[in-house]
């Protein structure tokens, strides 16, 4: 029983782990999270008929009046994870897991606090006292299981004193999400007796497919702030202001140079069609491209000589893949933070190379502005800064490639801004390339 056992826990778990994977690359994970449930209940299932069957060290068979566990774990416990640890959703994974397991009772805990006690004695625990001090809060600083048990010494394992509760013994394994502790997943006994090792192997294969579960919900809230960057780098593109300021020039121009405010509505309309078609988090480099020069086209009708442009593009890059919006707001801060308050104006360059021995591409927007000193660079990192913000681009960076991306930024007062990214050069799908807005004269 014990290999058939351990067996099945790590098939049930290398299924969890396919469907995490599998949900970073797809962002359909809670489907095939579904699709994996019934192989990881396997897993568990056996380990919890290990425990019917001697895991306590003499203890008769609970009658919990839901067993055996219905077959489908991960569709039943993750719809209430998907927000994370909240003790609405805790308490009814916690009598999921009670169903499962056979324990008389399961707590789940937060850092802090329990957050849920399902079964035997949760009348005598309307409200649990602060984890710190209790078994549970040495799980949570220690990252370790811990057995507790009556024939310890001890009394009430969740830290009760005087609470009159029959729970005697206890398996508490921490929950973590990217090895980071945060919470505990706590099986209750009310016998004496040391849980066995099998009892502590079920609850850390419980805990790790729930871990699992909260760093899919993890992975969800990031995506969720990705597309929130994305959505506030897009919003800064067209606020009112910007608007205002292009649609004066153009008025003035009607009157001065009609052709020029003729070409000035063209370029207005590539640059609104473009940020309201975009989707997803990649385009085309050279519809992003398209995009910064419709950008350039009206800012330089509104600063007169006062703003230069030069590119340096490698016309191999053209082809690539980069994420939506990344260029174009490093250029809008070039312009407006690093050119605007300069009297006698300056120069905006971008250069993009693709190398194809190291599979880089680099793209990289320099300015000859006012600059900044370490305190402004900081605080524009930091998200501090009232900028389209370097901290979003930085992050949404890490969000889509993780440590395969760089982000350097140089900048000193007087002599301008500097600032490189460095990406993996992959080339677009063919769905993914549209016709390049913004190159009509």
């Amino acid at each position: 029983m014990g290999e058939a056992w351990r067996w099945a826990r790590v098939a049930g778990l290398g299924a969890v782990t396919a469907a995490a994977g599998y949900w970073w690359g797809s962002h359909a994970g809670w489907v095939a999270a579904a699709l994996a449930g019934a192989a990881v209940t396997f897993g568990v299932a056996a380990g919890g008929a290990v425990l019917r069957r001697g895991g306590l060290a003499e203890r008769a068979e609970p009658d919990t009046g839901c067993w055996p566990p219905s077959p489908d774990l991960v569709t039943r416990t993750l719809p209430h994870l998907r927000h994370g640890l909240q003790p609405g959703t805790a308490q009814r994974v916690a009598e999921i897991v009670r169903c499962l397991t056979g324990a008389d009772a399961v707590a789940l805990s937060d850092r802090e606090r329990v957050l849920a006690l399902a079964g035997a004695a949760a009348r005598h625990h309307e409200s649990c006292p602060p984890l710190a001090g209790t078994p549970a809060g040495s799980v949570v600083a220690s990252g370790r299981p811990r057995t507790v048990a009556g024939e310890d010494g001890a009394g009430c394992p969740l830290g009760g004193t005087g609470c009159g509760c029959p729970l005697r013994s206890a398996v508490m394994v921490p929950l973590q999400v990217r090895r980071r502790t945060v919470g505990t997943l706590q099986l209750l006994f009310t016998v004496p007796a040391r849980p066995s090792r099998r009892t502590v192997d079920l609850a850390r294969s419980v805990a790790q497919v729930l871990s699992l579960e909260l760093e899919l919900a993890w992975l969800a809230q990031q995506a969720d702030l990705a597309a929130q960057a994305r959505l506030d780098a897009l919003r800064a593109q067209i606020n009112p202001h910007f608007l205002f300021n292009v649609l004066n020039t153009i008025i003035v121009k009607s009157r001065s140079d009609p052709e020029q405010a003729r070409r000035l509505l063209v370029r207005l309309a590539d640059f609104f069609r473009y940020a309201m078609r975009s989707r997803g988090h990649f385009a085309s480099l050279s519809e992003e491209f398209a995009f910064v020069r419709a950008y350039l086209f009206l800012e330089q009708a509104r600063y007169e000589g006062r703003l230069r442009v030069r590119y340096q593009i490698d016309p191999q890059a053209l082809a690539a893949t980069v994420p939506v919006l990344t260029i174009q707001p490093l250029v809008e801060n070039a312009v407006k933070h690093g050119i605007a308050p300069k009297p006698d104006g300056g120069l905006v360059e971008l250069r993009i190379e693709a190398d194809p021995l190291t599979l880089r591409l680099r793209i990289t927007v320099a300015d000859d502005g006012v600059g900044m000193d370490a305190h402004r660079l900081r605080q524009a990192l930091e998200r501090q800064s009232r900028g389209i913000g370097l901290a979003n681009i930085r992050e949404r960076l890490e969000r889509l490639y993780g440590d395969q991306a760089r982000c350097r930024i140089q900048s000193q007062p007087g002599r301008g801004t500097r600032v490189q990214i460095e990406l993996p050069l992959q080339a677009a799908a063919p769905t993914e390339v549209g016709e390049p807005g913004g190159t009509r004269t």
